[in-house]
């Protein structure tokens, strides 16, 4: 699959987004190592805080399934600059995604920037900062 067909798989997805509250729709589609597609719109709640980005759901979603290992992800908004994922996302695409992994980030405009997962988010907070378990 080429960068463009998994944007458009993730302007697709947008279409479904639960955004009542923010009027804010975005759409993510992500790619397994093997190929597989899994697609994640955000979702909105009333109570704010337990709402969930399009990247996590996409992200949750290929996890549940039994995938670990991913090639890229393309995240897309209405937004004026292509849509840069949030703290929270990043922090999930450090625990998952190797520092090579690509995220496209665009808007419907067709902008689109690419970066990796470490250019993304340099310097990420990771397990081998978690004290060791004593015997």
């Amino acid at each position: 699959m080429n960068q463009e067909q998994l944007i458009q798989h993730a302007k697709d997805s947008r279409e479904k987004a639960y955004t009542p509250y923010s009027k804010f729709p975005v759409g993510a589609a992500l790619l397994t190592a093997d190929g597989t597609l899994y697609t994640g719109c955000n979702i909105e709640n009333a109570a704010y805080p337990v709402a969930c980005c399009a990247e996590r759901v996409a992200i949750f979603k290929a996890i549940s399934e039994g995938h670990v290992k991913f090639q890229e992800l393309a995240v897309v908004a209405d937004t004026k600059r292509p849509v840069p994922p949030c703290g929270s996302c990043r922090q999930v695409m450090s625990e998952f995604f190797d520092s090579n992994v690509k995220i496209h980030a665009s808007n419907l405009l067709g902008d689109c920037k690419t970066v990796s997962m470490d250019e993304l988010l340099p310097f990420s907070f990771s397990s081998a900062d978690l004290p060791e378990e004593s015997s």
